[in-house]
């Protein structure tokens, strides 16, 4: 920001009591102290799984109270520095506290994230599937493109990945890529990505340099915690193995390692072959196909348009959810929240996502969704 002022910093103030409130940071501090003592109890370990969900309850609560605490400091050491530099007239103080207000604003952004997602699915991982929509060869490269800009996103919030399938067509770019994103709220911040993508830009394949319009879908489920059942008769599943391929699949082509899981009742295929162990890749498939068959559960009992996933369309015109034009002009805009910016190789290339997942999440708390 420009040089902050003291209605800023009361601004801001101001919101911090409110995500503090949003959060019930208070019985979060309680909770921090009971979870503590809980885990320094004789024979805690004993029983490993429900140490390490105390554990992961005790991470997130103390993950919450710590944000809060470093933008209380950090909101206290820009007031001390704009008094000071108000007193003495120091630019460097005041550019201090302007440096310090920036930084404020991002980490209440951050925290209030945290207070929307209310759902416990949003606070765990997530798996993205992205696939290509209308468009031809160019909507498989379109698909690539979409995949590494993911990557580069979670890599920038430190997010682990596993790429579970990601295959490469026959002339470019992808069939289609999934993989799934360990780290705090990746489902609740990744749902914001899902629906269609519409890319315009001048075809790499095309002699005459037309301008050429493609489509890619993207769809986000949660990882399930172990605790929800979902029941599968294995007599439902029809199991084919077959050479591992393409990106990440090099490595283990000599040996049938990639599995493909057909739930026969409902029709739908779950693949993964970028484990290098024939288990290791049913054991990723059939946890996709877990979660794909918890969310046909829950939009059957709701009998509506399920929270998850969100509306079913064709991946093609009239149906995305943000544009990103490389020609005539340069511009990335979500059409649902209107945000956009004309750095569109910040997005594609770098992965700089937020603007476009935080504004989201702001217009759906306000209501966006139902209006």
């Amino acid at each position: 920001m420009a040089d902050v002022t003291r209605p800023d910093l009361d601004a801001l103030s101001e919101r911090l009591t409110e995500v503090e409130g949003y959060l019930h940071i208070e019985e979060k501090r309680n909770k921090v102290a009971e979870l503590e003592a809980r885990s320094a109890e004789p024979g805690f370990w004993d029983d490993a799984d429900a140490a390490r969900e105390v554990m992961g309850r005790l991470s997130a609560a103390r993950e919450d109270v710590n944000g809060i605490d470093a933008a209380r400091n950090r909101l206290d050491d820009a007031v001390a520095a704009l008094e000071l530099a108000d007193e003495t007239g120091d630019g460097d103080l005041l550019a201090e506290a302007s440096s310090l207000a920036t930084k404020l604003e991002d980490d209440l952004s951050e925290l209030e994230l945290s207070s929307w997602f209310t759902d416990e699915l949003d606070h765990g991982d997530a798996i993205v599937t992205v696939t290509p929509g209308q468009g031809g060869l160019e909507a498989q490269d379109w698909c690539e493109m979409l995949f590494r800009m993911y990557l580069r996103y979670c890599d920038r919030r430190g997010w682990k990945v596993t790429v579970n399938d990601a295959p490469a067509a026959e002339v470019i770019g992808i069939d289609r890529a999934t993989f799934t994103v360990s780290g705090r709220n990746a489902y609740g911040m990744l749902r914001a990505e899902q629906g269609v993508h519409r890319l315009v830009r001048i075809s790499p394949t095309d002699d005459k340099k037309r301008r050429q319009t493609t489509f890619a879908g993207v769809e986000v489920l949660p990882v399930l915690p172990d605790d929800v059942e979902v029941e599968i008769d294995q007599n439902d599943l029809r199991i084919d193995v077959y050479h591992a391929s393409g990106h990440g699949g090099q490595g283990v082509n000599t040996t049938d390692s990639a599995v493909r899981i057909t739930h026969l009742p409902t029709g739908t295929v779950v693949t993964c072959q970028n484990e290098r162990s024939q288990l290791q890749n049913k054991a990723f498939a059939m946890k996709i196909l877990k979660s794909r068959l918890y969310e046909m559960e829950l939009e059957k009992r709701a009998a509506e348009l399920d929270e998850l996933r969100g509306p079913r369309h064709d991946i093609g015109f009239g149906n995305q959810i943000r544009s990103y034009v490389l020609y005539p002009y340069q511009l990335v805009k979500d059409l649902r929240t209107g945000v956009e910016t004309g750095n569109v190789e910040s997005v594609l290339e770098d992965g700089d996502l937020d603007k476009f997942i935080v504004g989201y999440h702001r217009w759906a708390v306000g209501g966006g969704e139902d209006s």
